[in-house]
């Protein structure tokens, strides 16, 4: 079967706990991440198993689905099994094309759905006093860590910036954290999100800096069409944090892509960087 002999023995037993009968039909993990992905039939049905032996995404996805996702209107897959302790959750299979390198990744209606889905996503939390200046500590610590990985000079930049942000409390919202074409699905004209592993309680901006980043870079159409479908309107704090969150995405890009050997998306980071200070 694709992809079962990467599961564990206590990930096959759980399996075989939850369905009477199931199989593998596709492979569909990522290389460079230590994380098993299988759509699988099972009982009559289609689903996706996400299982991992370290990956701590398993426990991020399990808590977003049993804290948001569950109730949420967006059209996401929805926990059917999970054992946190394992690191193994099953969900429902949503069928689709996923829309990165389709032409569907060029189309402004695209942007308008994906907006539209984000917004019904971004369900308001607490007011956190803490985010912006552990985000700012996070994202100087980080300069630390990719000296010799950015030019000086970019680094410099970033650290100046970030040491004059100051701390001040901000409401969080249920965010996605990997929003783009990669983890959306177009079936009969909808749009699905899928991959919930770095899903958190951040500024609701945060979701926005990926696509700024790549496909709105020299596409501004497809920014306007995703901030209509949003329906939100950027005041004077959310582009300051959006900021903020750009230089701590760009530096952490680059840290961890030379953690894991992803050479085109460290480079991808020090675009980021690039793109910020200059």
């Amino acid at each position: 079967m694709p992809g079962k002999d990467a599961l564990s023995n206590a990930h096959r037993a759980l399996l075989d706990s939850w369905f009477a009968r199931w199989e593998a039909l596709a492979d569909h993990s990522w290389p460079l991440q230590d994380t098993t992905v299988l759509r699988v039939r099972a009982d009559g049905g289609d689903f996706i198993v996400k299982a991992s032996r370290t990956s701590h995404h398993i426990d991020r996805e399990i808590a977003a689905h049993r804290s948001f996702l569950s109730s949420s209107t967006a059209a996401v897959p929805r926990l059917v099994h999970a054992d946190v302790e394992a690191k193994i959750l099953v969900a429902t299979y949503l069928p689709g094309e996923l829309v990165e390198g389709t032409a569907a990744e060029w189309v402004t209606s695209t942007y308008r759905k994906a907006g539209q889905v984000l917004d019904a996503l971004l369900v308001p939390g607490e007011v956190s006093p803490d985010y912006v200046g552990n985000l700012r500590d996070r994202g100087l610590r980080s300069i630390t860590d990719a000296g010799g990985l950015v030019t000086a000079g970019h680094l410099d930049e970033l650290r100046k910036r970030l040491t004059n942000i100051a701390s001040r409390p901000v409401r969080l919202s249920f965010t996605h954290g990997d929003y783009h074409p990669r983890n959306w699905l177009l079936h009969d004209g909808d749009l699905a999100v899928i991959d919930f592993g770095r899903a958190d309680q951040r500024h609701w901006t945060s979701d926005l800096v990926r696509l700024q980043a790549q496909q709105f870079a020299a596409r501004p159409d497809l920014a306007a069409a995703f901030t209509t479908g949003l329906g939100r309107e950027f005041g004077e704090e959310d582009l300051e944090i959006l900021e903020l969150e750009w230089m701590y995405q760009a530096i952490t890009t680059v840290v961890w892509a030379h953690g894991i050997g992803d050479v085109p998306f460290e480079e991808h980071g020090r675009r980021m960087i690039a793109r910020i200070v200059n």
